[in-house]
């Protein structure tokens, strides 16, 4: 029951969305601008990119808190990791408060990642600076890292359970991004 009880709290705290709560208290209803994305990217389009980096660190949080609190409470070695770390992603990618819509759980997959891992999550950065850098967009940085991630748990000896919760966290945010990806391919998503 405990177990069941932080999956939830996982998924109720991925809920938040903090793009959507700071754009609001600044008078702006993001899904209407820039992008129409409520993470920290679109943000820090239309609101500045110290609310950007806000939103990035809060939106991490909600991914690094549950993971971190399993690790520290069961061990690395159980599928509870797995559980909390998906379900904190599929908050924010389908948030309860917000009819089940939300973003696309790039910041909240790095808290995941960094709690587990803080030299993994400094290389998957490190492959998301050099891909943005190289080529201007912040979708392909992301869906890049993401899919880097699951090859990094697998070469570093992490338990399965971990490289299968990358690998789904991998897909989920692939799939939020099949309209960033869309762009990309007819040359209109935009850059940095």
């Amino acid at each position: 029951m405990e177990k069941i009880l932080l999956v939830v709290f996982a998924y109720l705290l991925g809920s938040v969305l903090f793009g959507e709560v700071i754009a609001k208290l600044k008078g702006v209803n993001l899904r209407e601008v820039g992008s129409g994305n409520v993470g920290a990217t679109n943000v820090s389009r239309v609101l500045g990119q110290k609310l950007g980096a806000i939103v990035f660190f809060l939106d991490m949080l909600k991914g690094f808190i549950p993971t971190a609190l399993a690790v520290s409470f069961y061990g690395i070695e159980s599928k509870v990791v797995m559980f909390l770390g998906i379900a904190s992603v599929l908050g924010h990618m389908f948030s309860v408060f917000y009819n089940f819509r939300g973003g696309k759980g790039v910041a909240t997959a790095f808290g995941v990642v960094l709690a587990l891992s803080f030299k993994l999550a400094l290389l998957m950065l490190i492959v998301w600076a050099g891909v943005l850098y190289w080529k201007r967009y912040v979708s392909l940085a992301s869906i890049t890292a993401s899919a880097v991630a699951p090859i990094l748990f697998l070469l570093a000896g992490y338990p399965f359970h971990i490289f299968l919760m990358s690998v789904v966290i991998a897909a989920l945010i692939l799939y939020k991004h099949k309209p960033n990806i869309e762009r990309l391919l007819s040359g209109q998503e935009l850059k940095v």
